[in-house]
């Protein structure tokens, strides 16, 4: 099903960008826009990740470098049954986090050091459980070729400005090219919005299965929306292609209006967050949220685990996946400490 999704999107996609071609420039134009969306096709699927990743600066992390955090991804890994991917930290005070890589052998999954400083270790393990669901669901791929795409159309709308009025190749001429500045960029944008906000819940579900706790991941999502509109993240606001790839939409003002937003109403994912905490046996004992606007969320004290179950070394409820690893030392809330480091 997320191969033909993925064959979907891609189609439609590029259809858009030759499209776009064909307004600026006729058939020669639309030609050429499809030779380079091939391109681009190809080498999106292939490099589309180190690109993101290099263009917010991610830093790859390991066991010395970061062994609370690394290890906390490794059992999150091992509950979900998936090879371990790289691990990235960004230096960003905004609290936020994403997934990105072809499949699931070489995925990669980063969190800002916003996040890290802000969120319990708890609500850390929600959120790098969602980006792990979105590893397993393959949508890693749709995320990067969509922010690719949607990058190189809305920069093809932005040039039509400066050459499509000199062409004389263009069937519609200058209302054409008016049109590919204003329609295209919109377009990819509703792309990315509609994939952006059904693949959220999915995503939600399946990492509070990983990690076991939903109410990790709901306090999560109030904590990072709430501090995401009091803080800028200036190289999500220059690269707003790749805003829908973060469990909470980076940009500045993103919610003031619902229609046009990449993810799904917060209060929404929470809600159906805590209904499946109650279906996992009560774990949280608060069931309604306030509104988010309050800037509260019933949520932030996290009770500890269920008794009876299993934890990982790092804390982190052992749910399925590989066998739990023995440790003689005390387990830490984020991952092995120094003295574990294999």
């Amino acid at each position: 099903m997320n191969l033909v999704k993925t064959a979907m999107l891609i189609s439609f996609m590029t259809a858009l960008f030759m499209g776009v071609g064909y307004m600026i420039g006729g058939s020669g134009g639309m030609m050429i826009a499809l030779v380079v969306a091939l391109a681009m096709n190809a080498f999106s699927y292939w490099n589309s990740d180190k690109m993101v990743l290099r263009m917010h600066n991610a830093k790859e992390v390991d066991a010395k470098s970061a062994p609370e955090y690394y290890g906390m991804i490794e059992d999150l890994s091992a509950n979900a049954g998936l090879p371990m991917p790289r691990v990235y930290i960004i230096n960003e005070d905004q609290p936020n986090a994403f997934a990105t890589g072809r499949n699931p052998e070489n995925a990669a999954v980063a969190a800002t050091t916003g996040l890290l400083n802000m969120l319990s270790p708890e609500e850390v393990a929600g959120v790098m459980a969602h980006e792990l669901a979105h590893v397993q669901n393959r949508d890693t791929l749709i995320m990067t070729i969509t922010a690719t795409l949607a990058g190189a159309i809305s920069m093809l709308g932005n040039f039509a400005l400066f050459f499509g009025g000199r062409n004389n190749n263009s069937p519609f001429g200058f209302i054409g090219v008016l049109a590919a500045m204003i329609v295209a960029p919109f377009a990819a944008m509703i792309v990315q919005m509609a994939i952006s906000r059904t693949r959220e819940y999915s995503a939600d579900k399946r990492g509070a299965e990983i990690c076991g706790r939903p109410d990790w991941l709901a306090s999560a999502l109030v904590k990072i929306a709430g501090a995401s509109g009091r803080s800028v993240n200036m190289t999500a606001e220059r690269n707003p292609a790749t805003a829908h790839m973060f469990i909470i939409n980076p940009l500045n003002g993103s919610g003031a209006d619902n229609l046009f937003s990449t993810h799904p109403d917060t209060q929404n994912r929470v809600n159906a967050l805590m209904a499946m905490a109650e279906e996992f046996g009560g774990q949280s004992h608060e069931t309604s949220q306030p509104p988010l606007a309050r800037g509260k969320s019933s949520v932030t004290e996290l009770p500890s685990a269920k008794s009876g179950r299993k934890r990982g070394s790092s804390g982190i409820p052992n749910t399925g996946g590989k066998s739990e690893k023995s440790s003689s030392t005390k387990p830490m809330p984020w991952g092995r400490g120094k003295e574990n480091d294999r």
